[in-house]
């Protein structure tokens, strides 16, 4: 779908219709470049993964230019960056507004406490960004709450009259276990059969409630889970539960979403809130609308479950209050959304910090205690966002990874504890393997299937230490120019082995900045007196009820989400709003990646100062821009040089040199104008 640059917004061009009715004409034609047999049957036979149209892939006006704003004024960049919020806000308080919406969220929250009431589970299942998700419900939400709540006064009085083991209840699962919170394991969400394998092997039965969760509608495993967990019940149900971030609209045309939506087994939450700040990156606006709408799901429940066991003093004290609603909670979102924009002045140090040691060639770590879910999820999720090395494993020589993350303990294991709250879990290549042998049709999904199981084990946890080890102090010593960022939440107490690290961090001639968000992040009463911490970020929250600490894990959240975009976004890792830099990785990814390139391309030969001096050139088909795809994908390995260059950005600068000119497509020329001057500032240059 090719589009058009008018007053600051995105635009349909009057050749809408070439986009993908045009395909077959990729033959080598005015490119020069045949398809490859890969890109022809990617574009013929894969149509179900050509996702342009969906609302989450567009381009956000008020982010169009970011990055450029973020060379220049990070703060602003940031600014624009937490506006896109505002979108979410709008789209909870209309949630909240509408009868029969909040219903269903009122069905969801009857739905989990029958079910807990009854010993049953609740199982959360996503794929990326909604897989950490829902990691997060279960790990950073439910688990820490029991955890508070056996420490709590009113335990003893609690604890005859609930139903055992209720802490253990809540299940989240991401597509490839635990070892894909790392990184993705490239293959398996485009398998409806392993979302059906995992909720089995999760022990997942027919009196459990199962939320499948989708930001764009369409995943594969997703879709396969929701199915799945249908086919154990009987019609009518409301234990299965289908989340997602597009309207119905736009994701009928696909039969896999079709085939969930028609189903009067699975019941649906769409909660669309329009396109992301960063174009498609979901782990934005869609993941953050999801999170907190399930989190108040369970909220809800844990009011009707808790209030009539607890005397009124300690339900306060728990933030337990009859008064509040799932309804009034939506609204409130609005609150703690302007709260987090605030930041951006303040925030904007850090954005500049980071990213200049990145450009120096150093190093940021991230250490985080009661903050170490949300911490890592954004960490983990910069890597295929913006093509960087995921986080490096203790074998990893030299270090690839830009960024660390760890906690304040003393140990790998005790790291792994701290982040999930229960053991870690992967998955059994004796017993996934043959399934996907067997069952898998298509050769070359099954044998990516395959490779990525051999990475998705339980042995998986030992190469990876994310703590403040002996072997982390010797082998990733800080050094001058390395930034050291604590976070911590507002009631949080510094850990002896925080303050350690702490100590290094300043010894080493290292930079050293502090991050507080909640309720009294400002006060003196949530600061604690470190060595060299006059300067540092805090992040004060609306004052109001928060059982689960599902506000401040939001806030938390969004502040790192925006941070971290603008940091790419000012080291040129965004085109505009565009994450250029992506890697297709898997058929979704190659499908965002050709649209990447055609928009871009046809974005500049509708440009004035393109016409002007090259005159009208016909807009780039999709075929043309999957096939230009498909060779940079190829062409990558021997350019790689000492910087590898992204397949979107070598393809749109050799395909805009082609079309300029009578010279054939030069992959070496292209190579070389990207390392010049990066796309950037080639295509300011074109238009």
């Amino acid at each position: 779908m090719a589009f058009s640059y008018r007053n600051g917004c995105l635009a349909m061009s009057t050749f809408l219709g070439m986009a993908i009715g045009a395909t077959a004409a990729a033959d080598g034609g005015r490119l020069g470049l045949p398809p490859s047999p890969a890109s022809a049957e990617f574009v013929q036979q894969r149509t179900q993964f050509q996702l342009h149209a969906l609302l989450t892939e567009q381009r956000h006006p008020r982010t169009w230019n970011l990055s450029e704003v973020a060379a220049d004024d990070p703060a602003q960049a940031l600014a624009q960056l937490f506006a896109v919020d505002e979108d979410v806000a709008r789209a909870l308080a209309a949630l909240a507004d509408d009868p029969q919406r909040s219903a269903d969220l009122h069905a969801a929250s009857a739905a989990v406490q029958r079910a807990l009431r009854e010993g049953h589970r609740l199982y959360f299942y996503g794929t990326g960004s909604t897989g950490r998700l829902a990691e997060t419900l279960e790990s950073g939400l439910w688990r820490p709450f029991w955890k508070r709540m056996q420490a709590d006064p009113a335990w003893p009085h609690l604890a005859g009259r609930l139903p055992a083991d209720l802490g253990d209840r809540v299940r989240g699962q991401i597509t490839g276990g635990d070892r894909a919170l790392i990184s993705s394991l490239e293959g398996f969400e485009d398998l409806q059969l392993i979302g059906a394998l995992q909720m089995r092997d999760d022990g997942i039965g027919a009196d459990d409630v199962v939320f499948a969760v989708t930001e764009g509608g369409e995943t594969s495993a997703v879709i396969g889970t929701a199915l799945a967990a249908a086919g154990q019940r009987g019609e009518g149900s409301d234990r299965v539960w289908f989340v997602y971030n597009n309207p119905d609209d736009v994701l009928r045309p696909f039969e896999r979403s079709r085939q969930v939506l028609d189903d009067a087994r699975i019941r649906k939450v769409a909660l669309p809130t329009g396109p992301q700040a960063i174009t498609g990156s979901t782990r934005m606006q869609a993941t953050t609308t999801s999170l907190y709408v399930l989190g108040l799901v369970l909220e809800d429940a844990l009011r009707a479950l808790l209030l009539p066991q607890l005397p009124a003093a300690d339900a306060q004290r728990l933030g337990l209050d009859p008064r509040d609603s799932i309804e009034s909670r939506l609204r409130g979102f609005a609150a703690l959304q302007r709260s987090v924009a605030a930041s951006a002045p303040q925030l904007a140090q850090w954005t500049v910090r980071e990213a200049q040691a990145y450009a120096d060639g150093r190093h940021a770590t991230y250490l985080a205690g009661d903050t170490l879910m949300p911490v890592f999820v954004d960490v983990t999720e910069r890597a295929p966002t913006f093509r960087l090395a995921p986080l490096d494993r203790t074998d990893t020589r030299p270090p690839a990874s830009w960024i660390r993350v760890w906690a304040p303990v003393a140990t790998p294991q005790a790291a792994w504890d701290a982040l999930l709250h229960r053991p870690f879990h992967g998955l059994n290549a004796t017993r996934y393997g043959p399934q996907f042998a067997q069952n898998v049709d298509d050769p070359a999904l099954r044998d990516t299937a395959l490779h990525s199981l051999e990475r998705a084990g339980a042995e998986q946890q030992a190469l990876y230490d994310l703590s403040w080890s002996p072997g982390n102090r010797a082998r990733l010593a800080p050094q001058p120019g390395d930034l050291g960022v604590l976070l911590r939440y507002a009631d949080e107490p510094v850990a002896a082995l925080a303050r350690q690290w702490w100590q290094a961090v300043g010894n080493a001639g290292a930079g050293r900045l502090t991050v507080t968000v909640g309720q009294g992040a400002a006060s003196g009463d949530a600061s604690e007196t470190l060595d060299g911490a006059a300067s540092g970020i805090a992040l004060d929250l609306p004052r109001r009820n928060d059982p689960l600490g599902l506000d401040r894990t939001l806030a938390l959240k969004m502040l790192l989400n925006a941070h971290s975009s603008a940091v790419m976004a000012r080291l040129g890792r965004t085109v505009g709003n565009t994450m250029t830099a992506v890697q297709p990785g898997n058929l979704k990814l190659i499908g965002r990646a050709t649209y990447l390139i055609q928009s871009h391309v046809n974005a500049t030969l509708d440009a004035p100062g393109w016409r002007a001096r090259h005159g009208a050139v016909a807009a780039l088909t999709y075929a043309e821009a999957n096939a230009a795809l498909y060779e940079a994908i190829a062409q990558r390995p021997r350019l790689a040089g000492a910087t590898p260059l992204p397949e979107v950005e070598l393809a749109i600068v050799a395909l805009l040199e082609r079309l300029r000119g009578d010279a054939p497509l030069d992959w070496d020329a292209a190579a070389r104008q990207l390392r010049a001057q990066g796309l950037n500032a080639y295509l300011r240059a074109q238009q």
